[in-house]
């Protein structure tokens, strides 16, 4: 490790250096805390002292046997009084509510040489995520409230039923909330504690890396959620480590956010050596696909109040890092969750941009669900709702997601939030999703959604599989998979996703109607058209012009038969164009994709 380098804030494998490393004959211990007096590792009932090294900000010590598997902290002294923490840059922790490090290697054997030589942006490829929990996306104890570690699946275990379930979904991507360490199951892991450490509740580092060469073997990419702005105010963690604020602002006004935790101070460059050579450490040992950065307003503003203004030092941070990562990792992709409508978010950082690939679309989110949510009679007046965000869909590179954070906090499920009875929600919520797949942009939805999930997420709780053996969830789960399927198929659906060549409307004024008609267009020219009729009123005859089209195929159909609909679908034959407009009965509170030859 150079260490102008690490103070510049330009260092991008610190891991490499500091934390405990182990050797073909002991191990190294190394730290940096320059305001320590004195510094004792804690290993199996002794007290060592360790050393001053290199420019005296470092502490060292060298043992030539040690057991993987070991325990150890650090005992910092300053101003007479001691706190033990665990290692920064430990690669293991234990099982919370421990919380000592590991001394552990992180050997494996991949068997993903194939996906890596590959692996892509894709920009001008198909995305479909399915964001989890991991912990609660099955329990042993199954839909049982519980909080015992042995309810847990082991990463390893997972793997087989995981793999199982994306490849019948059709997903493309699986994103798991974060799986850095952390001490408390109801931060969902964005308090974390341990940046190098995978969270020891779901098993050891090999078993993660399991896991996602098996994933990445069954060509699923995997994103992981971290955290770049705060963390946990524990006192073992990274809060006042040597003593005094080495890795969040003195000042509580800005060094403390809205949910208790510390703020990272980007205006020192070993907390921005830190953090991007945490995110380089699991690009690269844990062969992740992509990061997704949480809360990207709170780098971008103060505190992520634009009233405070820019921070940015913090602005600068991102900008190296994000930069520096995908230089030194070809073929991954960041993701901003940045709720900000400051511009640049996904432009390369040599045009002046932040350098994410994506760009949650909060908006479209928002607009999205608060249309749903409307009686279908009241919505002649929000029509636009779903029109507004095909005005700006080409000034980022937006992924449309309808998160875990939808799914919460008496917000209600996807499912539950739509309008209508039990019965109309299916149809309501059929709908919300063929409008997803067919706007521009890449998809994110939230385990659960696949089969109308009626309860919010509980960690404590695994997903109600149960409900797959009635007939609505089960149809539904089955108009997902085959939905997934068509938009994996279908060029047009996300070849253009951000350019005007792409898109193409062709009804887009029916207020009174509450229908919509768009095209998707690939770069040959294939076209596939997207109808929706959003109002209690069927619409017999409707026409839609579609210039140099002779007819239509019915590609998916909201209202077939067999995802609970009123459409027979064991008879459905291309549709006539004639004249260059195309003549359709559209039931109310349904859509269908039509390729158009």
């Amino acid at each position: 490790m150079d260490t102008r380098n690490f103070y510049a804030g330009e260092e991008f494998y610190a891991h490499l250096m500091l934390g405990c490393l182990r050797g073909a004959h002991g191990a190294t211990f190394r730290t940096f805390a320059p305001a320590a007096e004195r510094i004792q590792l804690v290993l199996d009932g002794q007290f060592i002292d360790m050393n001053k090294c290199w420019d005296g900000n470092f502490w060292e010590l060298y043992l030539p046997e040690v057991a993987s598997g070991t325990p150890y902290e650090y005992r910092i002294w300053h101003g007479g009084n001691y706190v033990d923490h665990c290692d920064p840059y430990g690669f293991r922790m234990e099982l919370r509510p421990a919380h000592r490090s590991i001394v552990t290697d992180l050997l494996y054997e991949w068997h993903d040489e194939d996906w890596m030589s590959s692996r892509t942006n894709c920009l001008n490829k198909p995305m479909s995520v399915y964001e989890m929990n991991l912990g609660s996306w099955r329990k042993r104890s199954g839909d049982q409230k519980s909080d015992d570690p042995a309810d847990w699946y082991s990463y390893e275990e997972i793997a087989e039923p995981l793999v199982k379930h994306l490849t019948e979904g059709g997903y493309t991507h699986v994103e798991f909330m974060p799986l850095s360490e952390f001490p408390f199951d109801g931060s969902w892991g964005y308090q974390p504690t341990g940046f190098f450490a995978a969270t020891s509740r779901y098993g050891t580092p090999q078993q993660l890396m399991y896991l996602i060469d098996q994933l990445h073997q069954a060509g699923i990419g995997v994103i992981m959620d971290v955290v770049p702005v705060h963390f946990a105010n524990d006192a073992y963690g990274l809060a006042d480590y040597d003593g005094t604020p080495l890795f969040e602002y003195p000042n509580d006004a800005v060094g403390v956010s809205e949910w208790g935790s510390h703020n990272f101070m980007y205006s020192r460059g070993e907390t921005c050596s830190f953090m991007q050579s945490a995110y380089n450490f699991w690009l690269g040992a844990y062969h992740i696909d992509a990061l997704r950065m949480d809360a990207i307003s709170r780098i971008i503003y103060w505190q992520g109040d634009e009233n405070r203004g820019i921070n940015n030092m913090a602005m600068d941070f991102v900008k190296t890092m994000n930069a520096g990562l995908k230089s030194l990792n070809p073929g991954v992709f960041l993701v901003a969750e940045d709720s900000t409508d400051v511009p640049g978010t996904t432009r390369p950082v040599p045009e002046g941009g932040l350098g994410f690939d994506y760009k949650w679309d909060m908006g479209w989110m928002h607009d999205t669900l608060e249309m749903f949510q409307l009686e279908p009679g009241m919505r002649s007046g929000s029509y636009h709702k779903l029109t507004f965000s095909m005005m700006y869909f080409g000034n980022e590179h937006y992924l449309m997601p309808l998160s875990h954070d939808e799914n919460v906090h008496g917000k209600a499920t996807i499912a539950q939030k739509m309008s209508g009875d039990y019965e109309g929600k299916f149809a309501q919520a059929r709908c919300l999703y063929l409008y997803m797949f067919a706007h521009p942009g890449k998809k994110l939805n939230f385990m659960g959604y696949e089969f109308a999930q009626l309860r919010e997420w509980d960690e404590d709780r695994e997903q109600d599989w149960f409900m797959l053996q009635y007939p609505n969830h089960d149809a539904f789960w089955r108009f997902n998979r085959e939905l997934g399927a068509i938009y994996k198929d279908e060029p047009a659906l996300w070849e253009q996703d951000y350019q005007e060549a792409g898109f193409q409307w062709r009804v887009v004024d029916a207020e009174q109607d509450v229908v919509y008609a768009f095209e998707r267009i690939s770069k040959e020219g294939e076209r596939v058209l997207c109808v929706l009729n959003l109002s209690w009123q069927a619409h017999e005859d409707y026409a839609i012009k579609v210039p140099e089209a002779t007819q239509a195929e019915v590609l998916i159909d909201t209202e077939w038969w067999r995802y609970g609909g009123q459409t027979p679908d064991d008879q459905v034959k291309p549709l006539k164009v004639k004249d260059g407009v195309l003549t359709l009965s559209l039931p109310s509170n349904a859509g269908m994709l039509l390729k158009l030859q």
